[in-house]
């Protein structure tokens, strides 16, 4: 079953990519009201599902005994693309290969040489492979930024995120991350229900706490940190919207 990310795990993919060697799990847990177990819970999650495929050092070549990191456009047979892409990948200095979908130019091989002969070499053992070599260009410069509508919102504010998900018919599940000054925090389930907060048409379904996965009972507690999530039969009702609201 294919992995499906909500709000939570949209935030923690975005302080990955701005910065991974100095984001820990307590910095994201702060930002967004969950505890740090649940971060680390949810990145081995991704991890696993082959979301985050890893993490790569940012490295400067130019620093490096002045190497030169040269891109080659190249064109390969459609059919033959994961193929040739693997084999590139084992060419001394070459350091990155990206597949693109097009009919032309499908191929572009990041490479670092120690001189114009050693790019020499590198581009005629590309050449070898059956690669045809359309473009090469010295990349001079490269700048990354985290993609922006995974990361939060413009003014800054901490708010509860909710992630929904719309059913055949009209349900819906949503998963709410629950803050500490929440209506229905430190309630239990059936208290919740009783005031009011749930209403009776709705029903929560799981409640995710640090690694664990509790199962809904009567009495228990909602606490901060916790990410809930509600079956409604229609759509969510304000009123359970307001419950889990800051």
């Amino acid at each position: 079953m294919d992995y499906r990310i909500d709000e939570i795990d949209k935030r923690i993919l975005y302080h990955l990519a701005a910065d991974a060697r100095n984001t820990t799990a307590p910095t994201i847990a702060e930002e967004v009201d969950v505890t740090p177990a649940t971060i680390r819970h949810r990145i081995r999650q991704m991890e696993d599902a082959g979301i985050i495929q890893g993490y790569h050092a940012d490295i400067d070549y130019e620093r490096t005994d002045s190497r030169i990191i040269n891109q080659f456009t190249c064109t390969v047979p459609v059919e033959d693309r994961p193929r040739l892409a693997r084999e590139a990948l084992q060419v001394s200095g070459v350091v990155h290969v990206r597949k693109l979908m097009a009919g032309r130019e499908n191929l572009v091989v990041t490479a670092v040489g120690t001189g114009t002969d050693d790019i020499t070499r590198i581009a005629r053992e590309l050449s070898n492979l059956g690669l045809d070599l359309e473009r090469e260009d010295i990349v001079q410069d490269e700048q990354f930024q985290p993609y922006l509508p995974f990361g939060p919102d413009d003014d800054g504010a901490r708010q509860s995120l909710a992630d929904v998900q719309s059913l055949t018919g009209g349900a819906e599940v949503i998963e709410f991350t629950v803050p500490e000054d929440a209506a229905i925090t430190g309630t239990t389930l059936e208290s919740a229900n009783e005031s009011g907060l749930i209403d009776d048409d709705s029903l929560v379904i799981s409640i995710e706490r640090g690694d664990s996965v509790l199962t809904p009972k009567g009495d228990t507690v909602i606490e901060a940190g916790d990410v809930v999530t509600v079956f409604a039969p229609e759509s969510v009702s304000e009123q359970i919207t307001e419950a889990f609201e800051a």
